[in-house]
C-alpha cells in the first residue's frame, strides 16, 4: 500500500478527492491528512493579495470576516471530517488530524511516523508565498525527506 501525508487548508472537494485518489492508478493508497487552521501563520494581507492576484476583489474585502486562531478551529474540525469522509467513500484507508503548532513541524513527525513514501500539498494558490518559496510545498521539500507533490484544489470548497 501507498502511504500519503495530504496537507490541506480547507475541505477536499469530489474533484479534490478524485484527482488524489486516482494519482497512483490501481495501486491502493492510505492518506494521513493534516490540516491547518488559520491562526497566525496565515497572514491576512497575504491572502487578501493573492485573492486581488486572482481578480476576486470580494474575496478580498471578505478575509477580514473569516475566523482564525480559535475561532477556526470548529471550521477546521469540520472540513477534516467532511474530506476523510470524501476520501472513505472513495475506498481510501484515510485518518486525519488538525495542525497544532508549526505546519512544517507536524508534516515531518507525521511523515516519519507513518513512513510516508510521499507528501501532496494541495491548496489554493498562494503567488506571493510561492515566489519567495515560502509556501508550505517548497519548504517541505527541505525538511520531510521524501518527495513532495503540490497541487491547486480544483475549486471552491
Amino acid at each position: 500500500m501507498f502511504t500519503s501525508v495530504l496537507m490541506i487548508e480547507k475541505a477536499l472537494t469530489s474533484a479534490d478527492v478524485e484527482f488524489v485518489t486516482t494519482l497512483h492508478g490501481d495501486e491502493e493508497v492510505s492518506f494521513h491528512v493534516l490540516l491547518q487552521p488559520r491562526g497566525d501563520q496565515a497572514d491576512r494581507l497575504l491572502r487578501a493579495i493573492d485573492d486581488v492576484a486572482m481578480g476576486e476583489l470580494d474575496e478580498a474585502a471578505k478575509e477580514r470576516d473569516v475566523p482564525e486562531g480559535d475561532d477556526a478551529r470548529g471550521p477546521a474540525e469540520q472540513a477534516l471530517a467532511v474530506s476523510l469522509t470524501a476520501l472513505h467513500q472513495a475506498g481510501c484507508a484515510a485518518e486525519g488530524s488538525l495542525v497544532e503548532d508549526h505546519p512544517l513541524d507536524a508534516l515531518k513527525t507525521q511523515v516519519d511516523e507513518v513512513d510516508a513514501d510521499e507528501v501532496i500539498v494541495l491548496t489554493d494558490p498562494h503567488y506571493v508565498e510561492e515566489f519567495f518559496h515560502r509556501d508550505w510545498a517548497s519548504r517541505a521539500r527541505h525538511k520531510v525527506g521524501v518527495p513532495v507533490l503540490k497541487l491547486f484544489s480544483h475549486s471552491k470548497a
